[in-house]
């Protein structure tokens, strides 16, 4: 092999800036008999045909070699297919091969992964082996080809720790996602499928257990080293700690979600185990992997079955989730209401899930839009009206949430589709002075005389004023956050978020339902909607002036700090302070002015604190490939 070798200055260079790894720097590298020098005079060779049949060479030869500068070579292929996972020259030169027999190594050799750094080898092979395939089928055919999948089971299995888990539930999953390359995935469908629950159900507390939770000394230091590369303290290494432990659980989830959509026979599998359909609704991927849909998303592929329908109805926890997901400013919002849509469509599951879901699709039966789905609404109303005639009545709130949509969406659109225009006109300056008395009222401090008046409001202001109806529903809301009835403030809240254009745009409804969410200790729902306020109070048209100061609203910090140190991935587990306050005290409830514009009672006006400070993906973000093959 003519290669031109690297000196020492160069190699060091190269190999610092990348790894936390090292090597002894005493001993010139030479091309003959150091891998690594290898490796770079290799892949820095101009000829195309030398280059190739070099790197051929050294990854036929490196699982069958012990040499301590394989670890910097890991390191240095982890970057290149980060960086590069459609070039195919590494692949097809057998690194995906030559990954797939160190992981084999590894399993089968205990020992050799004590000797040099070999410890962190089957991390960056798997990793390798995920970053490749994550893109092009050809190079999952390849992968599948070079016998990965058995050697990425064996990691899945936690021959390991949960470090290698995260990355081999990763490529296993890219190999799942394509038509080619998911028979191989579905040889071991039997031991994959079991084998992803348990790890989605258990990945977090162990991870807390075997690593967030313990003193920093006594952590796995090759856990540390890979975790933050070097860079940063104890700190950094939990909030990334974190965010692999809410990958891993979600890259879990998106291989079952690839057998649920490809294999209906696995809908048995996961549906059998009741237990996990529970752990299932709570799993959301958390602030730190908001590109995942987590368990919603396959929630959602289940609902498309008849098996996964029946399950699901039957399992009230589930149910009310997915009710709560719906009345959510998350960004899965659609995916909670189309579950509950699938379920009121089927005959055989209607009646189990209408008292949970009647009321909390009624709320959102005037959407027009969510995202890319039209006329959501008309289908929810559709849906809900289905056999409203002559079905048999069953009574209690999902009877009456159905019939006042009945009395809204149908009689009541009749009604003025053929009323003069001179009485439209007059009703709505009718419902004017009454929102007008409901605000005096409320500022006199007879919230529940307030209430009537809005009330009596909204049902003269024409449907097509739907602004006016917004402010009421809204002001409605406000009062039953004031009288303590937190069900109804989130209910007229979601109606009038429902109104709103864009959907979800309405400040002060999001704050409110904040609040009521946060009486009922529902801290991921309180959350979501305190973040999209403050979004909005950054980024709406009418807020150029506080956007100028960038301040975060003094209640809604409190409010964010305060829930997510309940709403976290670790909450459950990590023992916390918690601040105690005086009965009635909720943040933010003490309001300031109205918007005179819209005769809106107030929301708080607040001040300081110029950042949230959460976290983000640092690594990789979600395959927006994959995504769409499953969300359609």
């Amino acid at each position: 092999m003519d290669l031109n070798c690297c000196n020492k200055k160069q190699l060091n260079k190269k190999t610092s800036s990348s790894s936390s790894i090292t090597i002894d720097e005493e001993e010139e590298p030479s091309c003959y008999n150091s891998s690594f020098c290898c490796f770079f005079c290799a892949i820095r060779e101009p000829n195309p045909r030398l280059r190739r049949s070099a790197l051929a060479t050294f990854f036929h030869e490196m699982p069958h070699r012990d040499d301590q500068s394989h670890v910097l070579v890991m390191s240095a292929l982890w970057s290149i297919a980060m960086n590069h996972p459609v070039d195919p020259e590494l692949p097809m030169a057998g690194a995906l091969r030559c990954m797939s027999l160190l992981v084999t190594k590894a399993l089968a050799d205990p020992a050799w992964l004590l000797g040099h750094q070999n410890i962190y080898i089957p991390y960056y092979a798997a990793h390798v082996l995920g970053s490749y395939t994550i893109r092009l089928p050809a190079l999952a055919g390849l992968a599948v080809e070079a016998g990965a999948v058995a050697p990425l089971v064996g990691l899945l299995r936690g021959s390991m720790t949960w470090v290698e888990q995260r990355v081999a539930v990763r490529a296993i999953g890219h190999l799942a996602s394509y038509d080619t390359t998911f028979p191989a995935a579905l040889r071991h469908a039997d031991e994959l499928v079991p084998l992803a629950m348990r790890v989605a159900s258990t990945c977090l507390d162990t991870v807390y257990n075997q690593f967030v939770g313990v003193p920093p000394d006594e952590r796995e230091q090759y856990h540390r080293d890979l975790l933050t590369r070097g860079l940063g303290g104890a700190e950094m290494e939990n909030r990334k700690a974190e965010e692999w432990a809410s990958q891993l659980q979600c890259w879990c989830l998106y291989l079952l979600s690839c057998f649920a959509v490809r294999d209906k026979t696995s809908h048995d599998l996961i549906c059998r185990d009741v237990g996990f359909l529970k752990d299932l609704c709570r799993m959301w991927g958390g602030l730190v992997n908001g590109d995942s849909p987590a368990g919603v998303g396959l929630m959602r592929i289940l609902c498309r079955s008849e098996v996964g329908r029946e399950a699901i109805a039957g399992c009230r926890e589930v149910v009310t989730s997915l009710c709560d997901l719906s009345r959510s400013s998350d960004d899965w919002q659609y995916m909670g209401i189309d579950c509950l849509l699938y379920l009121i469509e089927d005959l055989n599951t209607r009646r189990k899930v209408m008292e949970a879901a009647a009321p909390c699709l009624v709320d959102l039966a005037e959407l027009r839009s969510l995202g890319a789905r039209r006329k959501l609404g008309d289908r929810i109303t559709k849906a809900l009206l289905l056999h409203f005639d002559h079905e048999v009545k069953v009574g209690g709130e999902a009877e009456r949430a159905i019939k006042s949509m009945w009395d809204l969406k149908v009689e009541r659109k009749k009604r003025e589709e053929v009323m003069p225009k001179e009485e439209v006109i007059e009703r709505q300056a009718l419902a004017a002075i009454k929102k007008q008395k409901g605000n005096e009222r409320f500022w006199s401090g007879d919230v529940e005389e307030a209430m009537v008046r809005y009330t009596e409001a909204l049902e003269l202001c024409p449907l097509k004023r739907r602004k006016e109806r917004l402010v009421l529903y809204s002001n409605r809301a406000q009062c039953y956050l004031l009288l303590r009835e937190p069900d109804a403030a989130i209910s007229d809240a979601t109606r009038a978020l429902a109104l709103a254009r864009p959907v979800n745009g309405h400040g002060k409804s999001l704050w409110r339902r904040s609040q009521a969410y946060d009486m009922k200790g529902m801290a991921k729902e309180s959350l979501m909607d305190c973040i999209m306020f403050v979004n909005g109070w950054f980024h709406g048209k009418e807020y150029d002036e506080r956007r100028r100061r960038a301040k975060v609203p003094y209640h809604a910090a409190r409010m964010i700090n305060k829930q997510m140190s309940k709403a976290g991935l670790f909450a459950s587990l990590a023992t916390s302070k918690k601040i105690k306050t005086k009965p009635g005290n909720y943040d933010g409830d003490d309001d300031g002015a109205g918007d005179e514009r819209e005769e809106e009672i107030g929301i708080g006006s607040g001040s300081s604190m110029s950042g949230l400070g959460l976290p983000t993906i640092l690594e990789e973000p979600w395959s927006r490939r994959a995504k769409k093959g499953l969300d359609g």
